[in-house]
């Protein structure tokens, strides 16, 4: 079994940055991570993935604004937001699988506004 605990969220202005955190409980930490988010009304979308070797993926509306990375020593994961968009708030969610079952953190709300 597996938690995760999301932090980082907040209001922001747009164009402005955040720095999501998620650490997971599971002391072997070699697990592929990714972040969601679901906005208000819509589904929820994955928006950033890293792999155990470090190997990333995000969606393409986020690329080159967004950068997830792991600290393995911390059991943590990361995701930079910059240059925030007002259609970008959403509730963020951590997740990993582990021998077939998905687990979530409770998730972190993220709003973009002035």
């Amino acid at each position: 079994q597996v938690q995760l605990v999301e932090s980082g969220g907040g209001l922001v202005q747009p164009g402005g940055s955040l720095r999501l955190s998620c650490v997971a409980s599971r002391t072997q930490f070699r697990l592929k991570m990714g972040w969601y988010r679901r906005a208000l009304g819509k589904e929820r979308e994955l928006v950033a993935a890293i792999s155990t070797d470090g190997s990333t993926g995000y969606v393409d509306s986020v690329k080159g604004r967004f950068t997830i990375s792991r600290d393995d020593a911390k059991n943590t994961v990361y995701l930079q937001m910059n240059s925030l968009k007002p259609e970008e708030s959403a509730v963020y969610y951590c997740n990993t699988k582990v021998c077939g079952i998905d687990y979530w953190g409770q998730g972190t709300q993220v709003t973009v506004s002035s």
